[in-house]
C-alpha cells in the first residue's frame, strides 16, 4: 500500500515592513524634520536676541537640510540623501522666484482696485486738479494704439527675418552679421531706442516733434530682436521632413513655407509675439522721450502741429507718481490702478494669443 505523501507549502508569513529600516524614509519625516528645525532656529535665535521671520526662516531651512540629509544618508544612502537635498534646494529657489511675483500682483490688486470705477475708464486728466477723480482712458487708448502700431510694424519685419535665416541665409556673411545685430539689439537700452526714433523724427518731421508714431518707433527697436529670435528658434524646429516631403510633390519653396512651415511653427510664433509685446508694452523711458505726455484724449498718431502728444499707461503711472500734487492719495490710487490695467492687458494679450495658437495649430490624430 503506497501512500503520497504531499509536502507542505510554505506558509506565507506577512512582516509588516519598519519604514526607518526598509530603505526609505517615511513620508511624515519631512514635516517632522521641518518643524523641528524651525524650532531649535526659534530657540537659537531667541538666546542670541536676534529673532526675526527672515532669520528664522533661513537658519530653520538650514537645520532641515542637516536633519534629512543625516537621516537620509543613515537609512536611503549617500545617492539618495544628496539627491533630496538637491530636491529641497530647487524648490526653495522656486519659492524665491514666485514669492515676490505674488506679492506684486497681491499689491497692485490691493492697493489698485479701489479706482477700478466707471470713471477711471471713462474720464481723462483734463482740468483735474485737486483731489478730483480723473481718469486713464486716454492713457489706455494711447497705449493700445502705440503698441499696436508697434506690433503691426515689427512682426512682419521680425518673421520675415526669421525666415531668411532659416530657410535661405544659410551660414553666409549676410545672415551672419544680421544674426550679430539682432543679438546687439537685444541688449540697447530703452532710452537709446527712444532717442534715436526721436531723432529720426526731428530730421524728417522737424523739431519738438512727439507723437503716437514716434513711440512705435521706439517701440518698434525694442521688439524686433525679441520677434526674430523668437520664430527663428520656433522655426528651426520644425522637421525637415516635412519640407522634403512638400518639395517631393512639386510644391515651390515659397508655398511650402507658406502651407507646412509657418502653420507647423504657428503656436511658437504667436507664443513669441505675445511675450515680445508683453515686453514693450510697459516701456516708459523712450515714450517719455518720443510720445510725451497728454492730459486729454489723443487718437491721432501722426505727427500734429497742434496736438501731437500722446500718453501711454506707464508714462501715465510715472507721472502720477512723480508729481502727485496737493493731493497724493488720488494720484498714488490712480497710479495702481493703471498698473493693475497694465496686467490686465497683458493677461488678455496672452489669453487671446493661447486662443489663436490653439486654434490655428496643425491638428494631429492620434
Amino acid at each position: 500500500m503506497s501512500t503520497s505523501i504531499q509536502d507542505p507549502k510554505p506558509v506565507e508569513r506577512s512582516v509588516a515592513k519598519n519604514p526607518l529600516t526598509s530603505g526609505q524614509l517615511p513620508k511624515w519625516m519631512e514635516l517632522a524634520a521641518g518643524v523641528v528645525a524651525l524650532a531649535v532656529a526659534a530657540a537659537l535665535l531667541a538666546l542670541l536676541n536676534s529673532f526675526n521671520i527672515a532669520l528664522l526662516v533661513v537658519v530653520g531651512f538650514v537645520l532641515f537640510l542637516l536633519v534629512m540629509y543625516a537621516a537620509s544618508a543613515g537609512v536611503e544612502g549617500g545617492r539618495q540623501a544628496a539627491n533630496r537635498i538637491a530636491k529641497y534646494v530647487v524648490f526653495l529657489a522656486f519659492a524665491l522666484a514666485i514669492i515676490p511675483l505674488v506679492s506684486l500682483i497681491f499689491q497692485v490688486i490691493s492697493r489698485g482696485v479701489g479706482r477700478f470705477d466707471a470713471t477711471y475708464f471713462t474720464n481723462s486728466m483734463s482740468g483735474v486738479y485737486g483731489d478730483m477723480a480723473g481718469g486713464a482712458v486716454h492713457a489706455i487708448w494711447g497705449t493700445l494704439i502705440i503698441t499696436g502700431i508697434a506690433t503691426l510694424i515689427s512682426v512682419p519685419i521680425g518673421l520675415f527675418t526669421a525666415i531668411y535665416l532659416v530657410e535661405y541665409g544659410g551660414k553666409n556673411a549676410l545672415a551672419r552679421g544680421i544674426t550679430f545685430l539682432v543679438d546687439v539689439m537685444t541688449g540697447i537700452p530703452s532710452i537709446v531706442a527712444g532717442l534715436f526714433a526721436f531723432s529720426m523724427f526731428v530730421l524728417f518731421v522737424g523739431p519738438g516733434t512727439k507723437s503716437g508714431l514716434a513711440g512705435a518707433v521706439a517701440l518698434c527697436i525694442l521688439m524686433i530682436p525679441y520677434v526674430v529670435r523668437n520664430a527663428e528658434e520656433v522655426l528651426r524646429l520644425v522637421p525637415r521632413g516635412l519640407r522634403e516631403a512638400s518639395y517631393a510633390l512639386g510644391v515651390t519653396k515659397w508655398r511650402t513655407i507658406l502651407k507646412v512651415v509657418i502653420p507647423t511653427a504657428i503656436s511658437g510664433i504667436v507664443s513669441g509675439v505675445i511675450l515680445a509685446i508683453a515686453r514693450i508694452i510697459g516701456e516708459t523711458a523712450p515714450l517719455l522721450v518720443t510720445a510725451g505726455l497728454a492730459t486729454n484724449m489723443v487718437t491721432n498718431p501722426l505727427p500734429d502741429p497742434t496736438i501731437n502728444q500722446m500718453t501711454t499707461l506707464p508714462v501715465f503711472v510715472y507721472y502720477q507718481y512723480m508729481q502727485p500734487g496737493t493731493n497724493p492719495d488720488a494720484n498714488y490710487a490712480r497710479a495702481w490702478a493703471g498698473a493693475l490695467v497694465l496686467i490686465l492687458i497683458v493677461m488678455a494679450l496672452n489669453l487671446i494669443g493661447r486662443f489663436i495658437a490653439a486654434r490655428f495649430a496643425p491638428k494631429t490624430k492620434k
